[in-house]
């Protein structure tokens, strides 16, 4: 049944106001940078809001604050609850410490364990963590029973009135940053608690700033249940941008985002990679997937953004160093730059030789994994191989037919592509 709000029950300018006043000397006012290199490339000003800076190295304690700042003081003697395997952890981690609010926060046991030590270095002796659950969904459930039996507060993640004026603080560091009209905003959405406070702010101090969401491509809950017209809750999502990726958007998120936005664009996973390794390499700037996911997006807008002032939130830093390796190998595989095979050798000598005289002089073996077959013919290797070019691929296919090697190619088999990466 689809959830319905009235104007009175939405985040206004003036609470998120009284919000800032809340935050102030709590979170830092993080600096709106202009980028060169985005800028000559896309022949735009491209401003980022850098939210990686922030105490907790993401906006999230800026919802998670102000909302623990509104309740009275007998509803924090019970403490709070949240459920969260990531940046909503630690803003509530923090929250808790700078007020003295005892806080239980649930996690999946599945969660790295850099975020747990991050939560506990943050909250100190007021938190502790309970990992229950492999997924946000079984943490979710297990902290609502424990709200329900212990009558303690839940600091939601995104769909909570206060939470959004929180998050829309950052919408006014921004407009009093810009020396400038801002032509385009654009803000990743998982929830949508942080695209319901920005547009919230710019559709009154802005109104003709155009207002983008964008969420990753294989977990798009919020366009999609905008383009229903109600909210929609998705059976499966891909995980990888953790920070953004939720199977159903928030009630009133959903209200704000399908009121205020003026488009939703979804990027895919592997062009989120992309950017990650680029902002890493042109500028230094260590961003998690969410946090990329405007930068990402950026080639979609192009044609329309050259000579306008766009500002990318960049909005948040929590990139798990353990995850580089599959980060370099998605953005590979989406850049069309590694190609995986199973390459069936006849079992004689000088077969892989042979197999070596098709391969151009950049292309590059990165795996080979072969076992040599008693009794058979042929015996099977699994072949990457990484190329300079993605118009490398078809000439290196022809080669491999030309000289009769027997392959089969994996990257677009999912069932069997999944065991590679």
């Amino acid at each position: 049944m689809p959830y319905s709000l009235n104007e009175a029950a939405f985040p206004d300018l003036d609470t998120i106001y009284l919000a800032a006043e809340r935050l102030r000397g709590i979170v830092a006012h993080t600096p709106l940078q202009e980028n060169i290199n985005l800028s000559d490339r896309y022949g735009a000003n491209i401003f980022l809001k850098r939210e990686d800076l922030q105490v907790v190295r993401s906006y999230k304690i800026r919802g998670a604050y102000n909302k623990m700042a509104s309740l009275p003081a007998e509803a924090l003697a019970k403490g709070v609850v949240c459920a969260s395997a990531g940046n909503h952890a630690q803003g509530v981690a923090y929250a808790c410490r700078k007020m003295g609010v005892h806080g239980i926060i649930f996690m999946p046991t599945t969660t790295p364990n850099q975020k747990i030590k991050q939560v506990k270095l943050f909250g100190k002796e007021f938190v502790e963590v309970v990992l229950t659950g492999d997924t946000y969904d079984d943490a979710f459930h297990a902290a609502m029973e424990f709200v329900q039996t212990n009558e303690s507060i839940f600091v939601h993640p995104f769909d909570d009135v206060q939470v959004i004026e929180g998050q829309g603080t950052v919408g006014l560091e921004i407009f009093k940053d810009s020396n400038f009209k801002i032509d385009y905003l654009l803000m990743a959405i998982g929830g949508g608690g942080l695209a319901s406070g920005l547009s919230t702010v710019f559709k009154q101090l802005s109104p003709k700033t155009k207002l983008i969401g964008v969420e990753p491509l294989g977990s798009p809950s919020m366009k999609v249940s905008i383009d229903e017209g109600h909210v929609i809750a998705l059976d499966r999502i891909d995980k990888f941008v953790d920070g953004a990726a939720v199977k159903r958007p928030g009630d009133i998120t959903f209200e704000i985002c399908r009121k205020n936005l003026d488009s939703v664009l979804l990027v895919p996973e592997g062009k989120v990679c992309t950017a990650i390794l680029k902002l890493y390499d042109e500028d230094a700037i260590v961003a998690e997937p969410a946090g990329a996911l405007t930068i990402a997006a950026l080639d979609m807008l192009k044609d329309e953004i050259k000579g306008k002032n766009v500002v990318c939130l960049i909005s948040g830093g929590n990139n798990d160093i353990t995850r580089t390796e599959e980060i370099k190998e998605r953005s590979l595989l989406y850049e069309g730059l590694k190609h995986y095979f199973i390459i069936r050798f006849p079992q004689r000598a000088g077969a892989f030789r042979d197999f070596l005289n098709v391969l151009g002089p950049t292309d590059d073996i990165s795996r080979f994994e072969y076992i040599k077959k008693t009794n058979r013919e042929t015996g099977p290797a699994v072949v990457g191989i990484e190329l300079k070019s993605r118009e490398d691929f078809e000439p290196l296919i022809q080669r491999m037919q030309a000289q009769n090697i027997v392959f089969e190619y994996l990257n677009d088999q999912p069932d069997l592509f999944q065991f590679l990466v």
